[in-house]
């Protein structure tokens, strides 16, 4: 009696646990990306976003964060690193690849951003509208930018458009190096991290990144000036993926699934936005204290460097147009959700 008793218990026992597998089921995730783990993004931004996620699954997710390429390939591989699971979630300059992922161009479009927060919330409205076709052979989590771009130039800087010319200046997107060479510089397209030896080793004369990433990448030790412009919208935005691999994510139970869409989309975009606006204030005031020397360009500079950011649209819409896409439609778009986020 006593052993049909032990039998019937562990074969109770048994169907219990296999009929529960998926609510037992322990997950890791790999996250791979390009910053170092002090940068804004990572600190403000990724660290958070796991420690939300492992504690909405209660400790079911696990999230193994590997900074600064740490897994190996360079920050161009990483888009294809999610989509072909060599790891399972990627955060991502869009730039790296150019020509990939076209009609989000339309937001990396001279003086077309604002805050982080704010272009990314309409980053985030215009792809889902616009461009989710783009990022097909992914899972997006979300979308967004950076604040304001501005020019970090060693030497006596920018004042005016004529010091712009003979620069050499590193340029983070197609759009954003089509620019420079209009503005007179010559522009050399590489990954933020390799920033600084070419600043070091005179390879380039300045380059262009937010106050955000400056810290990360000692912009202040190695450049004398800072030129910003007048009015809400900064020189250039670059534009962010924060994607999962497609399997991954088909992969994981529906109670993991719903941590995972709980955390992605509007609400993802607006805390990377924030780490970004969080990351331009800390990186002001470094700038602020090394010495080096602010300047903001008044409004009558400013719209001289305008004029050519309108040419460089204009080349980016003939393009698009002679593809097959409604440039303008899409410049018109990522125009008024910035208007509308930037209004609140």
């Amino acid at each position: 009696m006593k052993r049909r008793t032990f039998i019937l218990g562990s074969l109770a026992a048994a169907t219990l646990m296999a009929s529960q597998p998926a609510s037992a089921q322990e997950v890791t995730l790999r996250l791979h990306q390009f910053l170092p783990p002090q940068a804004a993004i990572p600190k403000y931004a990724i660290d958070p976003w796991i420690a939300k996620v492992e504690k909405e699954s209660d400790g079911r997710i696990k999230v193994e964060h590997y900074p600064s390429m740490q897994l190996g390939g360079s920050p161009p591989s990483l888009y294809d690193q999610a989509k072909d699971g060599v790891v399972d979630i990627v955060w991502t300059l869009m730039g790296y690849t150019p020509g990939r992922f076209p009609k989000v161009e339309a937001f990396e479009l001279p003086f077309m951003g604002t805050t982080g927060k704010k272009t990314s919330l309409a980053f985030q409205d215009f792809v889902e509208k616009n461009a989710l076709d783009e990022f097909r052979d992914v899972h997006p989590l979300c979308f967004h930018t950076h604040g304001p771009g501005l020019l970090h130039i060693k030497g006596d800087g920018v004042r005016k458009l004529e010091d712009m010319k003979g620069l050499k200046l590193r340029g983070p997107t197609r759009i954003v190096t089509n620019m420079l060479d209009k503005l007179g510089a010559t522009a050399i397209g590489m990954p933020v991290p390799a920033v600084p030896e070419a600043l070091s080793k005179g390879v380039i004369d300045g380059a262009v990144v937010p106050w955000e990433v400056a810290p990360a990448i000692k912009i202040t030790e190695l450049v004398n000036t800072h030129t910003d412009f007048s009015g809400d919208k900064g020189l250039y935005t670059a534009t962010f993926v924060f994607a999962m691999n497609k399997d991954t994510y088909a992969g994981l139970p529906d109670d993991l699934k719903k941590v995972i869409d709980d955390n992605s989309g509007k609400a993802c975009a607006e805390l990377f936005g924030n780490a970004m606006d969080k990351g331009d204030e800390i990186g002001l005031a470094i700038a602020k204290k090394s010495g080096n020397e602010l300047i903001t360009l008044d409004e009558a500079e400013t719209n001289r460097f305008k004029e050519v950011g309108a040419s460089v649209r204009a080349d980016w819409i003939a393009e698009m147009n002679g593809k097959g896409v409604d440039a303008e439609a899409l410049v018109k778009d990522a125009k008024d959700l910035v208007d509308k986020y930037s209004a609140m």
